[in-house]
């Protein structure tokens, strides 16, 4: 399908420079872009292909000087990588919406309530009494439980599994391969040394606007619900405990870990490989770098915290700092016994 400058604009609220008509069928990187197709330039790194690309249209920044002149026809906007993210889920949602009607072999419980202009993928399994909102799309090998409900516009890519009773809200996006409400991790110690399994009998609830990434985990409360609050964006192998609470907006980079029962506040970002032991609270907008264990309650907002045990991130880094001249400093101190010495020896000679 192509697009032309002038229709793009229009979609993104920009000003073309240029010739309007000039159209493009697909994307690509402005380095590496060929004709007829669609780039833009928001990163200054980047400035030097303007002038050498091959690309037909490019969205920048209204702020943007050319220092030469541009064979591609340009569109200005006020932030060229939000208009460019805008455009291409645009794009993604023509697309997926292009997806409907029930591929076999599937198998869907006589007890399902389906919405409208759903996709349902081959080798799907939907179970009793589950609830599939509209303009939903379950993409091929999605497992769900019985008693699952998914509200309207959701999306499931392949393999993900979501086990009975949990709740999925609306415009939610789970990337392949995670597993929604497999148990919580509890044990009771017995006297003869082995563990006796605790049942798992709560859900998981995710809320609306929440972007989950591939083989993350989630996992059921003992009773009650682990709950992913509205606007949350987890990335690829997370795992989640039971009983968790994770706040509106809370970010969550790739192979963190949530003990169970930890409530996380919102607009916290959490690092890569960060781990956080259970029964914990971390305030709002807390920041917690990139492998970093915590192991007490951050109840102070917008504190940011480093290492492990995490501590706070300023004093963390005059740690540092002082480790890395820990050398230097013990060289003095021997000059300096070495002086001390030197004038005990004269004061005893006087």
């Amino acid at each position: 399908m192509k697009i032309s400058a002038e229709s793009i604009a229009l979609l993104i609220n920009g000003k073309v420079e240029g010739d309007g008509k000039t159209e493009v069928s697909s994307f690509g990187k402005i380095e590496e872009a060929k004709q007829g197709q669609l780039a833009f330039l928001a990163n200054p790194k980047y400035e030097d292909f303007l002038y050498t690309t091959k690309a037909s249209i490019i969205i920048i920044n209204d702020t943007q000087e050319l220092k030469q002149p541009v064979t591609a026809t340009l569109i200005r906007v006020g932030d060229a990588y939000l208009a460019f993210a805008s455009l291409l889920q645009k794009y993604q949602e023509m697309m997926q919406a292009q997806l409907t009607g029930i591929q076999q072999p599937s198998y869907i419980d006589t007890s399902v309530t389906l919405g409208k202009n759903i996709f349902v993928g081959a080798f799907t399994y939907i179970g009793e009494n589950a609830v599939i909102g509209d303009n939903v799309k379950l993409y091929p090998g999605v497992y769900i439980g019985n008693d699952v409900k998914i509200d309207d516009n959701t999306i499931i890519h392949p393999g993900v599994k979501i086990y009975f009773g949990c709740v999925i809200g609306k415009q939610v996006i789970i990337h392949a391969g995670t597993v929604i409400g497999g148990d919580g991790f509890g044990f009771a110690p017995q006297d003869d040394g082995s563990y006796k399994k605790v049942p798992q009998i709560g859900n998981v609830v995710i809320q609306d606007n929440v972007e989950i990434g591939c083989n993350t985990t989630i996992d059921r409360a003992t009773v009650g619900s682990t709950i992913i609050r509205s606007g949350t964006k987890l990335d690829n192998l997370i795992q989640i405990a039971h009983n968790v609470e994770i706040g509106n907006n809370t970010v969550i980079a790739a192979q963190a870990g949530v003990s169970g029962s930890t409530k996380v506040g919102c607009n916290v970002m959490i690092g890569g490989q960060a781990g956080l032991v259970g029964h914990l609270q971390l305030a709002d907008n807390v920041k917690v770098n990139a492998q970093s264990g915590v192991t007490k309650s951050i109840k102070q907002k917008n504190a940011a915290v480093t290492g492990s045990p995490a501590y706070d991130y300023t004093s963390a880094l005059r740690s540092q700092a002082l480790t890395r001249n820990l050398p230097q400093l013990e060289k003095r101190i021997a000059e300096l016994e070495k002086q001390i010495q030197q004038l005990l020896q004269e004061k005893v000679s006087f």
